[in-house]
């Protein structure tokens, strides 16, 4: 009984339309297109740390076929607040604005943002502080260029990778 439940649910996924994003491992379409991606320069230490993130992920192998430009918005807002007005908690934001351009002619093939933010405990050491900051912008450098990534391969098989 089980193992006809398991056939007849195999067998309806099947033709569902969906497929796996990586289909093919490292020569598959989408593998393939990212490896063709080269990060444009960004600007300040999060740009420093959001490219390297991206290029660990699309791992570039030969003659680019897009660019990547991002912005970035970097931001940290006090939160709470001690009676002596000093700060208790802070988020930092980090936001990307992203192009992907085809160099084969110039064209925007996607143009999004993404973006995530961290809270951030601040304590009587400045140190600690500062450390917690950084921490939490090189988490947010990760998470940021995870989904520029995930996006773009989403995208570009659409457009006839």
């Amino acid at each position: 009984m089980i193992r006809a439940a398991v056939l007849a649910a195999a067998f309806l996924l099947g033709g569902c339309g969906l497929r796996p994003l990586y289909a093919g491992g490292e020569g598959g379409v989408v593998r393939q297109t990212l490896s063709g991606v080269e990060v444009a320069p960004i600007a300040g230490q999060n740009g420093w740390l959001v490219a390297n993130a991206l290029r660990d992920r699309l791992r570039a192998e030969g003659p680019a076929r897009y660019r990547l430009e991002i912005k970035l918005d970097d931001d940290i807002t006090g939160l709470g607040v001690r009676r002596d007005d000093s700060i208790t908690r802070e988020r930092r934001t980090l936001r990307a604005r992203y192009q992907l351009i085809d160099l084969s002619n110039g064209a925007v093939t996607l143009d999004a943002t993404a973006g995530s933010d961290a809270g951030i405990d601040v304590v009587r050491s400045e140190y600690a502080t500062i450390t917690a900051e950084r921490s939490a912008l090189e988490r947010l450098s990760v998470i940021v260029a995870d989904q520029i990534v995930t996006r773009i391969a989403l995208n570009l098989p659409k457009n006839g990778s």
